[in-house]
């Protein structure tokens, strides 16, 4: 069975003046990709107006929550007790927004629960998902 959570939280975007935009996000994990965590950005956070969603990997969320982590187009690290940073890389720009630690905490949880710390390989079907990126499936 395909199991997947939602759990809506806040968000704030900080912008380049300086100034923080709560946003509703949607934090979400498929057991269907394991290994990766999925945010949910509204249309009115995007430039084009279009829902945006940025996959990464559940242990980077891990990691960042702790201590600085990242690279690429995700880097993510605690702020003081209360936040955590996650920063966003695209090519049209960056995106810097501030989550309650806690509600991060508890969606990684979470997460575990459905798949376990170490579980993830026996939950992937290497076969089924290299055929479909050559489109055969």
């Amino acid at each position: 069975m395909a199991v997947t959570l939602e759990q809506p939280a806040r968000a704030c975007l900080v912008t380049p003046e300086g100034r923080e935009r709560v946003l509703p996000v949607t934090l979400r994990y498929a057991a269907a990709d394991p290994l990766a965590v999925q945010i949910v950005f509204p249309p009115e956070a995007s430039l084009d107006g279009a829902e945006v969603t940025w996959i990464f990997g559940r242990q980077l969320l891990e990691e960042g929550l702790r201590a600085p982590a990242g690279g690429g187009d995700v880097h993510i690290w605690p702020c003081g007790r209360a936040r955590t940073v996650l920063e966003f890389h695209a090519p049209r720009g960056l995106a810097l927004v501030q989550f309650d630690r806690v509600a991060l905490r508890r969606f990684l949880l979470r997460t575990y629960a459905v798949v376990g710390a170490g579980r993830e390989a026996a939950r992937l079907d290497l076969d089924q998902d290299l055929a479909r990126l050559l489109g055969g499936v």
